[in-house]
Order: structure tokens, then C-alpha cells, then sequence
């Protein structure tokens, strides 16, 4: 969790008096034995793994690691914990890893985590998510992946994520 603590740090360097909480449930997904290695390495050791994670990620376990559906259950948890959290017009800073953005967003869209690769979350991209009074009026999103902070138009700053 050190780089999204980092972010949190960067974005929150003039509000000295908030507070940063690290929250281990919503900690990137464990990728195990691929940790650290590039996508070609993986494809070498583990080819038809790897085709199965980005064509069924809902199927794989990643080597002595962890699967979608982990990362799901666990963020839903953390992320609903959040929301019970909140007061009127409060406002809360998530800052979190590629795999836990996306299968929250799954969640609050309404699909199933395995849909995670129909959605882009650039490094450092923005998402703005509406929480509501009423417990029957779910979540909105109000904006997804905002990177022009970064420079560009286009969001480039994903490429080659598993």
C-alpha cells in the first residue's frame, strides 16, 4: 500500500489536518509468484494462465496468489464500511490499486467482477463516486478515469498493467 499512502500524501499535502487511514482490505491484488515480473515473463511460465486472466480473470488464482473474487469481497466490504462511515457532505479520498478500483466499480455498476478488463483505471486516474442519504439510491458514478491532470487527453498511463 505505499504508493497509493504516497498519492493520498501528494493530494492531501495542503489539508495538514485530515487524516490518512490505510486500510489493509484494500490492499492490490496479491499476484503472487508473478509479482514483480513482466508480462512476458509471466507468459512464458504461465501462458495459458495468463490467456485465462485476461479472458476469464473470474477463473484464476494467480500462482500462490490471490483471486479476482478475493479482491472483490474484501474491497466491497472495506468500501461499504466507508459509506456507513459517512456524514452529511462529507467527503472521502479512496486511494487505491488498479484491481480494487475496478471490481468497486463492477459493484456499484451492477456487473460481475469478472468484467473487470471493461474498465480502465489509468495510474492516478480520478473517480468520483455520489453516496446518497437514502440507503435505497445506490452510488453513482459522476466521472471515470479522469487522467488529464497527468497531461494529454487520453489516458496512456495503464498500459502493459496485467
Amino acid at each position: 500500500m505505499h504508493r497509493p499512502y504516497e498519492t493520498a500524501q501528494i493530494i492531501l499535502q495542503n489539508s495538514k489536518d485530515l487524516k490518512i487511514e490505510k486500510i489493509d482490505s484494500l490492499v492490490e491484488i496479491s499476484h503472487g509468484l508473478w509479482e514483480g515480473k513482466l508480462e512476458a515473463e509471466i507468459r512464458e511460465e504461465w501462458p495459458s494462465l495468463l490467456k485465462n486472466w485476461h479472458d476469464k480473470p473470474e477463473e484464476v488464482i494467480m500462482p500462490e496468489g490471490e483471486s479476482i473474487k478475493d479482491v472483490s469481497e474484501r474491497s466491497e466490504e472495506a468500501f461499504e464500511k466507508i459509506c456507513l462511515s459517512q456524514n452529511d457532505n462529507d467527503q472521502t479520498l479512496l486511494v487505491a490499486h488498479d484491481a480494487v478500483n475496478k471490481t468497486l466499480i463492477c459493484s456499484i455498476l451492477g456487473i460481475n467482477y469478472s468484467n473487470i478488463w471493461m474498465i480502465k483505471q489509468g495510474n492516478g486516474g480520478i473517480t468520483v463516486i455520489d453516496l446518497f442519504n437514502d440507503p435505497n439510491k445506490p452510488p453513482v458514478i459522476s466521472a471515470l478515469n479522469i487522467t488529464t491532470h497527468l497531461g494529454g487527453i487520453l489516458d496512456a498511463t495503464a498500459s502493459g498493467a496485467l
